[in-house]
């Protein structure tokens, strides 16, 4: 069967007219040479290349309804129903099981997503042509894709046998979003090839995927180090640099991958890394210069351009920033996130009405919802309430998908420049035509909060809990203003044990759970979260809490250091003020 496999994002019939799928299903009768299949992986690029001399496949004899339905799916495909077209083949490579037909369904399925389709026709394919090494590669990934990752160790155990490419570093990819039993599992089984083949440098790396989904990055990293990559493999390296920085040793990643820059000139994910690298060890000079060779090397990379910007303009250098920003709109690539960080510049250059101008560019998209923030905040701080009200109104007339997101940017951004009754009036007009959005009940519950309006306040809460019983923030929001603004602290506990539970690590819940703690007296143990709280989230209202959770204590002094601390970082915290001033009798430290 003449079968060629679809280039990656594009439809398998798009480059077959009516005639030659008639073609193709005459030739099952009598077989033909084509380009050989892809690689499963669809990110390779299509090689045109002359397959070498092999044995003429031969096809069975098919019946007329086959060849019917076969004829059906190609004509279908042309006409862009490509649900018939998989529906058909799929059938005829059960039917018949013949490989030719089931690779063809399983490029079908790949390319719309059909997943079981994808599954049941690569095992076909495998089975048929046990020894095609693509097909087997095919079920391998297939089966690990559905999370059947013993089977598909032994799919592709068949083509490292025989010497062929494996994907062993696929395999490992796709578990890490599976539970630890079954990486454990499949971790024995690169455990048993590599007995059978230490120096497989996919399996090396494999494993050291698995250690480090573990957790175990001291582990992967050691095994990394002990195999060194052979020539020409890259991943292995950038896995390394990876570990390392995790393990917070970034700066020995530094130096490993200038040497496999030097190896390997030309690899663009090397070259990526080592930028990116700069960037979280806070070299951002240097991050800019290595992104502005990238540019060079790369000219057409438009990804690597805005990167340049971002970093350009995390340098400050507005000049600079602004060129690369503008060559990207020139070039009509990220033109909406370039317009909102021109934006940025405007407003850092004090040019209101500029980044104005620029904000309204930004069409619907990412970029949409924070232009449209940035619009309302500069016109309500300069005294325009009445014309961002109008703005944001045309906008949610223009783009109805966002006007729940344009209420509450509307009403939050209010309520920031202490506009509290609009900003309720926007919410309870938002409620009328959305009664049952949750983001609105909490914003208008927040805003009640801020009204002394405690009663609201806890109405939406509760209505949100007892929607959703699980949701975190508005059972840590309800228990925290009832231990900050009542003395129901047995009933605040409950509520934010239960969001703590949800959400172990979320700062702002240690904070709470600190914070009712210590009313309820607990003070050992609201000192030791609130640390942790502190620790994972440096904030003002959380050092107000610390401290005077030290201060009740009779540790003073260090109360006193944790405020002064961040007294300087926010000079104006009314909550810091308002807590020293309380507890000390004065202002000042």
């Amino acid at each position: 069967m003449c079968h060629d496999a679809p280039t990656a994002g594009k439809s398998p019939f798009s480059y077959m007219n009516k005639s030659s799928a008639l073609l193709l299903v005459l030739a099952l009768l009598s077989g033909c040479q084509a380009l050989p299949p892809t690689s499963a992986d669809d990110s390779s690029p299509v090689e045109e290349v002359t397959p070498a001399p092999e044995k003429p496949t031969v096809y069975g004899s098919f019946s007329e309804e086959t060849l019917f339905s076969l004829l059906s799916a190609e004509l279908a495909g042309q006409r862009n129903r490509l649900d018939i077209a998989l529906d058909n083949y799929v059938t005829q490579a059960i039917n018949t099981q013949d490989p030719g037909i089931a690779e063809r369904a399983l490029r079908i399925a790949e390319y719309l997503g059909a997943d079981q389709a994808a599954l049941d026709t690569s095992l076909i394919w495998a089975k048929n042509a046990p020894s095609d090494l693509e097909a087997q590669r095919a079920a391998a990934i297939q089966l690990a894709r559905n999370g059947r990752y013993d089977e598909s160790m032994t799919y592709m155990e068949k083509v490292l046998q025989a010497k062929g490419d494996t994907h062993f570093d696929f395999l490992a990819l796709s578990a890490s979003e599976t539970d630890a039993e079954a990486r454990a599992g499949l971790q024995q089984s690169f455990d048993r090839l590599l007995a059978k083949n230490p120096d497989n440098g996919q399996l090396i790396f494999g494993k050291a995927l698995l250690m480090q989904q573990d957790g175990d990055a001291e582990g992967a990293l050691k095994l990394l180090e002990k195999n060194p990559p052979q020539d020409g493999e890259v991943a292995p390296v950038l896995l390394r640099a990876r570990l390392l920085q995790t393990l917070n040793r970034g700066d020995e990643a530094l130096p490993l991958l200038q040497k496999s820059i030097r190896q390997y000139p030309d690899d663009k994910r090397l070259g990526l890394t080592y930028a990116r690298t700069l960037i979280e060890q806070n070299r951002i000079a240097d991050a800019k210069v290595q992104f502005a060779s990238l540019v060079q090397q790369y000219p057409e990379d438009d990804e690597l351009r805005f990167s340049l910007a971002l970093v350009t303009l995390e340098s400050k250098d507005w000049d600079e920033a602004e060129g690369y920003l503008q060559e990207l709109i020139d070039r009509d690539s990220h033109v909406d996130a370039a317009h909102l960080n021109l934006g940025r510049i405007a407003e850092e250059r004090n040019d209101p009405q500029g980044a104005l101008n620029q904000y309204a560019l930004v069409g619907p998209g990412n970029d949409y919802l924070p232009a449209q923030l940035r619009q309302a905040d500069i016109l309500i701080s300069h005294g325009r309430s009445a014309e961002a009200s109008k703005k944001l109104a045309a906008a949610r007339d223009a783009q109805p998908d966002y006007a729940i997101q344009l209420y509450l940017i509307e009403a939050e951004t209010l309520s920031a420049n202490n506009q509290t009754e609009p900003a309720w009036s926007v919410l309870q007009q938002a409620l009328k035509l959305y009664p049952d959005e949750l983001s609105l009940l909490y914003s208008r519950a927040m805003l009640a909060e801020k009204r002394n309006d405690l009663k609201q306040m806890e109405q939406d809460l509760r209505a949100i809990i007892q929607r959703e019983p699980d949701n975190a923030m508005a059972l840590n929001a309800l228990g925290y203003t009832l231990s900050d603004r009542t003395n129901r602290y047995a009933e605040a506990k409950v509520l934010i044990q239960q969001a703590y539970e949800l959400n172990p690590e979320d700062p702002a819940i240690l904070d709470s759970l600190g914070w009712v703690n210590f009313h309820l007296g607990n003070l050992d143990e609201a000192e030791r979260l609130l640390r942790q709280a502190l620790e994972r989230f440096p904030d003002q209202e959380v050092a107000a809490h610390l401290g005077e959770v030290l201060w009740a204590k009779g540790n003073q002094r260090e109360a006193k250091k944790i405020w002064a601390r961040f007294l300087k970082e926010n000079p104006d915290s009314p909550l810091l003020r308002k807590t020293v001033l309380r507890l000390t009798g004065s202002e000042t430290l």
